[in-house]
């Protein structure tokens, strides 16, 4: 029974052509050595199973060919070929920096390139995981790298480039390796399975590709794993099974009840998928990924960036058309707020259910957002009537250069959301307190005339009917409770309650600058009810000024006196300046004791 070898191993490619999915590197480094163009230290980096080592292996052969293709392949028969591929070339050297990253190894390795190269061009040194080599051993490699023997070429392999001294980077031809696409590898698999007598289904084998998340070695693990599994039948079915991976039709059927507004069967859904052993947190991340499909899937410039196979591929544009762009935009805004939430909650189960609540209500959220609202007007009785849409032939409009307030059509577009198209806009004066009149008549608005068939109304101002607006708003943003308890209190009674509200504020976990005013600082009387508060900066004023209201609704609820007023007042401190030098400090003594001034004199003293 032969040993098994692992299809990494076994497909491992050989030749530039047959690197999956680099062809800008591949390319690249077939024009340098055909040119005769190649630098003495490369740097290939990127993620793992891409394919670094291997065309880093692929480069060290080809440039010792003897026998070069006019490609720029390797021949492969040649005796360096033969020799390397034996894993007998004394030419090719690898260096595992993992665990040979010390600088007695760096050492070492500088020795051997002193010795040239046994019947071939180039000796090549194949470094991976360079990344981990230490610091002193960076250093000691610095020199050797910058400037080698015109026949040594080094090749440096890493998936962590930040991690790597400038002064190296500077040194080498760098090389970024990108994730290897999805549809590169479903086909390289396809391959291997055809060349191994596999039968697959092309569905299964992208799931295969998507798991490995652009890395081709563990796409490759993955279906020698499937491969075992399911007995040389690689389905759908079999990969979805073997890989614990939440399937399409859950993700497919779930949106169909939330399309449904389907509350009941939605959440028994999501029950059978935890059953299942599924996480919610990677529910709610494949749910948003499906609605990003769905997204890219309603444009035709866009449906290339579905990754997915042509049968998926069908289903997502099917189901595209069902799901609006606004239920799509808000369902991912939703999803992502859950995952976001998903492990600092201690419910988390809940946390997923009341976001696919969420959206089972996003359709009839939006066809409240987008109906008609009733226009309504203040009836002489005080009742509100629904406005109607068209007026009769007699309603007409007052001239604007009139002193009365004009009749307007749409009296409610001042409190409308939308603004009303630009027109003519007619001169408006204040209107006075009486009925507004037109030809000696009493003059009406045009819906009064339809509702009350000829009920005079009078015209409010434009001006009070602001003023009345604000002043409405201001009584909503107004934060003070309001009442007419006017009850005595003594002090110490105020001050109890002080100290109360500062240990409330601890408990809250306020600022330590709010809390320091309660518990260090003792209000001043100013008059009955009238307290002042020193604080000794602006940012105690300003924390004091944002808890006023809750300081003052407690104290006066408690107290029952709404007349109690306190304010902060950062308080002016005068700064006394000190003498320093011996001259200063003489004055300031010979001011309190002019004596001395004589005495400095008499023995001609100095301040030296």
């Amino acid at each position: 029974m032969d040993n098994f070898i692992v299809s990494a191993r076994k497909y491992r490619p050989a030749t530039f052509e047959t690197v999956v999915g680099q062809q800008h590197i591949t390319n690249t480094l077939k024009n340098a050595i055909k040119n005769n163009q190649l630098a003495q230290a490369f740097l290939f980096c990127g993620p793992r199973g891409v394919g670094k080592t291997t065309c880093a292996r692929i480069l060290a052969k080809t440039i010792n060919c003897t026998n070069l293709q006019p490609n720029g392949e390797a021949c492969g028969t040649c005796d360096s070929c033969r020799a390397f591929t034996n894993g007998n070339s004394f030419n090719v050297h690898e260096l595992d920096a993992a665990s040979n990253n010390s600088v007695d190894d760096i050492r070492s390795l500088i020795e051997q390139v002193r010795i040239p190269p046994q019947a071939a061009r180039y000796k090549v040194y194949i470094i991976d995981e360079v990344h981990m080599l230490s610091q002193a051993a960076f250093n000691a490699f610095l020199k050797t790298l910058e400037e080698p023997p015109n026949y040594a070429i080094f090749i440096l392999a890493t998936t962590e480039k930040h991690k790597i001294l400038p002064t190296i980077l500077s040194r080498c031809q760098i090389f970024d390796f990108n994730r290897i696409r999805v549809e590169d590898m479903a086909g390289h698999l396809a391959n291997i399975a055809q060349k191994e007598s596999i039968s697959y289904e092309n569905d299964g084998l992208h799931i295969i590709a998507q798991k490995a998340d652009g890395g081709l070695r563990d796409a490759l693990s993955m279906f020698d794993q499937i491969v075992s599994f399911s007995g040389g039948n690689v389905t759908y079915r079999s990969v979805i099974d073997n890989l614990n991976i939440l399937d399409y039709d859950y993700y497919f059927s779930i949106t169909d009840r939330l399309l449904g507004e389907d509350n009941a069967q939605t959440l028994l859904l999501f029950d059978e998928i935890l059953s299942k052993g599924f996480d919610g947190a990677h529910f709610i991340s494949g749910l948003s990924e499906h609605f990003r499909n769905l997204l890219v899937g309603k444009d035709t410039s866009t449906i290339k960036l579905l990754e997915v196979s042509e049968t998926i591929k069908a289903r997502y544009l099917q189901q595209s058309q069902a799901a609006s762009v606004s239920f799509l935009l808000s369902a991912m805004n939703i999803a992502n707020q859950c995952d976001i939430a998903y492990k600092q909650s201690k419910n988390q189960r809940l946390q997923v259910e009341l976001a696919l609540l969420k959206m089972c209500h996003l359709l009839s959220v939006f066809s409240l957002a987008t109906a008609p609202m009733p226009q309504t007007v203040a009836a002489p009785q005080g009742e509100l009537k629904k406005k109607p849409d068209t007026v009769t032939k007699n309603d007409t409009l007052p001239p604007a250069n009139t002193d009365e307030v004009p009749l307007l059509r749409n009296n409610s577009a001042v409190f409308n959301r939308t603004p009303p198209q630009e027109t003519a806009k007619p001169a408006f004066t204040a209107a006075p307190e009486e009925p507004v009149t037109l030809a000696g008549k009493p003059k009406m608005s045009l819906m009064a005339n339809l509702q009350s068939g000829g009920t005079t109304t009078k015209i409010p101002n434009f001006r009070e009917l602001g003023k009345q607006v604000e002043e409405a708003l201001a009584i909503e943003e107004d934060p003070y409770l309001k009442g007419e308890d006017k009850e005595p209190f003594t002090i110490d009674e105020f001050l109890q309650l002080w100290t109360n509200h500062g240990a409330k504020l601890k408990a809250e976990g306020k600022s330590a600058s709010l809390y320091n005013i309660f518990t260090s600082v003792t209000p001043r009387v100013l008059s009955p009810g009238n307290f002042e508060v020193l604080v000794s900066n602006k940012v105690q004023e300003k924390d004091f000024r944002e808890e006023r209201p809750n300081l003052l609704n407690f104290l006066r609820t408690t107290l029952r006196n709404f007349d109690i007023e306190v304010n902060a007042r950062v308080e002016e401190t005068t700064v006394v300046r000190k003498p320093y030098t011996s001259l200063e400090k003489f004055q300031h003594m010979a001011a309190k004791n002019p004596q001395l001034i004589d005495l400095k004199n008499k023995f001609n003293l100095d301040f030296d």
